[in-house]
């Protein structure tokens, strides 16, 4: 028996009664779409799930949930390998139906609502010719990408996301709604750029915009027995990279069944110059596709969806990547010949330029430096096929651990992985600790990549 179902039937009705959105049970016929997150491999059971409406809605959960002593999940956009977003037996607290948006074109800033996605975001601000960093993937909703950090396309030109939150109105573990910025609550503000979930329930992000009209996008591949000298050029060529020009490699299997490396980039300057700033990547060696062209922003951001839509098995292992070296480049190619599924990607994103340059202690994200993210992601189908593809992972992350970071991008990981969240906030983790015990001081949000006040 769950938390929740001794609780009893009049709690639950109060609950609804004092909710304007609605509350979801294992029996009533959305329950299983609204619990299923982009990662088929989470199949957690919330006793409850509550579809709120807005803040306020958020603030009887939270107070009905510590009344009744129920652990807590919050999703946003459902673009969670991890499975936080969903907990097992107490209440989910669901922000999907939240999607207002407000667009200041005169003040370059715009009021978000966390259940937005990437793609919805992005549509409203470029109506007025007007971005704000976000990730690469437009299914990933702002709320968690936002939280974590958020390394995405414009990071080299304008930072990360959190870099680029002005406020956010946040409900506490004591169900109070508070707005965090510079002037106000500024330790609060400092943590949830890059805290993660863990200090409260953000119901609205306000963010700094700025002009990003048509770029240049798109990506050239090569065969996998051209990736060596690809790699080693592409890894020299990314320090000179000028803060309008990000560029992610990759391993993917093509339509006839063979590993490529692909470099995707982007370009958010004037397109001439673009041009000639890709021209050195796209005139080494020999291509087999060079598919850089200009495009709009929102399809620049759609561009990856392709590779990631929901329903499938996901496990992922991730680290930071100072440095493409020579022993590095040798192992990755090694397991790019033995993906185990076609789905499987390795991925290099890039970070640079702005987002580089902000000091490690401004924010709680610290991993300041021009590196990248190198990412482990495997996908499959089958479950059949569970241990066979989380073994591979698991034997390419031991093998480029020595040429890792000891430090970890907290939105790429895992549900097995509380052992490296000290990592993913280096050296601003007792400082973040320290702000979850003044705001959070019994952990009541717990069911995430968790930051234990006692720490």
């Amino acid at each position: 028996m769950s938390q929740a179902t001794e609780i009893g039937q009049p709690a639950l009705d109060n609950l609804r009664s004092a909710l304007r959105g609605d509350v979801l049970l294992p029996r009533d016929a959305k329950y299983d779409d609204t619990r299923q997150i982009f990662n088929a491999m989470i199949d957690h059971r919330p006793a409850r799930i509550a579809r709120c409406a807005g803040a306020a809605d958020v603030v009887t959960c939270v107070d009905y949930a510590r009344a009744h002593g129920l652990d807590v999940s919050i999703r946003g956009g459902g673009h969670n390998v991890s499975g936080k977003a969903v907990c097992n037996g107490g209440l989910m607290i669901d922000l999907a139906a939240m999607k207002g948006v407000r667009v200041d074109p005169r003040q370059r800033t715009v009021q978000a609502e966390p259940g937005l996605t990437l793609a919805e975001l992005d549509r409203d601000c470029q109506r007025f010719g007007l971005a704000t960093p976000m990730g690469i993937v437009s299914a990933t909703g702002i709320a968690g990408l936002t939280l974590g950090g958020g390394i995405g396309w414009l990071g080299g030109k304008h930072g990360l996301a959190c870099d680029n939150v002005r406020s956010v109105d946040i409900v506490t573990a004591g169900g109070k709604l508070l707005t965090a910025s510079l002037d106000e609550h500024p330790d609060l503000f400092w943590a949830v750029r890059g805290g993660g979930a863990n200090l409260g329930v953000v119901t609205s992000f306000e963010y700094r915009l700025h002009e990003v009209g048509p770029v240049l996008g798109g990506a050239v591949a090569w065969p996998l027995d051209q990736a060596k000298g690809v790699l080693r050029f592409y890894g020299d060529l990314a320090q000179s990279f000028p803060d309008e020009l990000s560029a992610n490699a990759g391993f993917a299997t093509a339509e006839d069944g063979t590993p490529v490396l692909g470099v995707a980039v982007a370009w958010s300057g004037p397109l001439d110059d673009g041009e000639r700033a890709i021209k050195p990547l796209r005139s080494f060696g020999n291509p087999l596709v060079d598919a850089i062209a200009p495009m709009s922003y929102v399809d620049l951001q759609r561009g990856g969806d392709g590779a990631f839509p929901r329903g499938r098995r996901h496990y992922w292992k991730a680290g930071f990547l100072r440095r493409l070296g020579p022993d590095a480049i040798d192992v990755l190619i090694q397991f790019a010949s033995t993906m185990p599924t076609p789905q499987t990607q390795i991925g290099l994103q890039q970070m640079h330029g702005a987002a580089a340059r902000v000091a490690p202690t401004e924010t709680a994200f610290a991993h300041r430096h021009d590196q990248w993210d190198c990412l482990i992601l495997t996908q499959w189908d089958r479950p059949a096929d569970d241990e066979r593809c989380i073994r591979w992972t698991r034997d390419l992350a031991t093998q480029m651990e020595p040429h890792l970071e000891r430090a970890v991008y907290v939105n790429d990981l895992g549900h097995d992985e509380a052992d490296r969240v000290r990592a993913a906030y280096g050296m601003n983790y007792e400082r973040l600790a320290a702000i979850k015990a003044k705001y959070d001081p019994a952990n009541f949000f717990r069911w995430n990549q968790n930051v234990s006040a006692a720490a």
